[in-house]
């Protein structure tokens, strides 16, 4: 198995899949122009086996309290999935399935698979986590950065979406517990979409790519000049401590994500 970049194609859609850096889609271009906003921290990364933050990078499983790394102090951030080199596991013209194997300093063995599966018209991500042995509480979902315009100019991007609540916010970044009236922007804040994931980012003039998942979280940040990022997710942020999905042996925690685009 390969840690090299990977490409796939359909029509004049051409994806690059990074396993050696995280598994990230490191580039999107529709029609020759790209959509994700490029380096080596951006793209489109899985986060896993957690999204967001960590209230002080601990949560707790039973009575065991475990401790990750603070990669974005006083918290940890976004797993650590995205740091690690993945390994293909097989690809074709359109598709291709990577893995990576959980450990330290995550406290449990397990596998994540990521699929990506590209059309002429759309991109679908799938993310499954399995545990080797014992149970244990995870999150996975997406962090793409899309730029805000398009070639470096043109109208920014519009993004809509019609969520049921906002989680507020507190100073130290996390939920609050408290659900409130979704507010106007910029955010970098988590919303509840009971219905699915759906939201729509639109380049007027020049193309739209709606955003969707059976998950009932997204955060959208806007806060950066240069990209919007859209994040599905299976939880909220430190979700391993107010809402934790259990993967066991029997029930792995699998979700996906489509990206539909249309030219305007």
């Amino acid at each position: 198995m390969s840690t090299e970049d990977v490409m796939l194609t359909a029509g004049d859609a051409e994806v690059t899949v990074r396993p050696g850096n995280g598994c990230r889609i490191g580039s999107l271009r529709i029609g020759g122009v790209e959509l994700l906003r490029q380096g080596e921290r951006y793209g489109a990364f899985p986060m896993v086996p957690w999204c967001g933050r960590i209230e002080n990078g601990r949560f707790r499983d039973g009575a065991t309290v475990h401790q990750m790394p603070l990669n974005s102090p006083p918290h940890a951030i976004h797993g650590f999935a995205r740091d690690a080199a993945w390994r293909t596991a097989r690809s074709s013209a359109t598709e291709a399935v990577f893995t990576y194997d959980l450990t330290d300093p995550w406290p449990y063995p397990g596998r994540v698979t990521q699929i990506v599966e590209l059309t002429e018209d759309a991109l679908t991500l799938r993310l499954g986590v399995e545990t080797y042995g014992d149970s244990f509480p995870a999150q996975a979902g997406w962090h793409p950065w899309f730029n805000r315009s398009l070639d470096g100019g043109g109208e920014p991007v519009r993004i809509d979406f019609t969520p049921a609540w906002q989680e507020e916010r507190g100073a130290d970044h996390l939920p609050t517990g408290r659900r409130v009236d979704p507010g106007p922007g910029p955010w970098d804040d988590c919303f509840g979409m009971p219905d699915g994931v759906d939201v729509t980012l639109t380049w007027p003039g020049r193309l739209a790519v709606r955003v969707t998942s059976r998950e009932q979280w997204v955060v959208v940040y806007d806060e950066q000049e240069a990209a919007v990022c859209v994040e599905p997710q299976t939880g909220p942020p430190n979700g391993l401590n107010t809402a934790p999905r259990l993967v066991t042996p029997i029930e792995p925690l699998e979700t996906s994500t489509t990206w539909t685009w249309t030219r305007l």
